[in-house]
């Protein structure tokens, strides 16, 4: 093997045991769906609100 040659890939049995067994150790990294398609949450309006609340006076408001 050379510095060019890429890691050797596991057979499609042993790829899809890595991919369950990734799975069970970190759970899902990624949604299946994202927060624009999943809609409802006012979270923005939230923060917003949060930050003007919370804001030190001597940051002008």
């Amino acid at each position: 093997m050379t510095k060019n040659d890429p890691p050797p890939q596991p057979a499609g049995d042993d790829a899809a045991k890595r991919r369950r067994r990734l799975a069970e150790v970190f759970g899902d990294v990624l949604p299946e769906t994202t927060s624009d398609e999943r809609g409802g949450e006012s979270g923005s309006d939230d923060r917003e609100t949060w930050y003007r609340e919370n804001r030190p006076p001597h940051h002008g408001g």
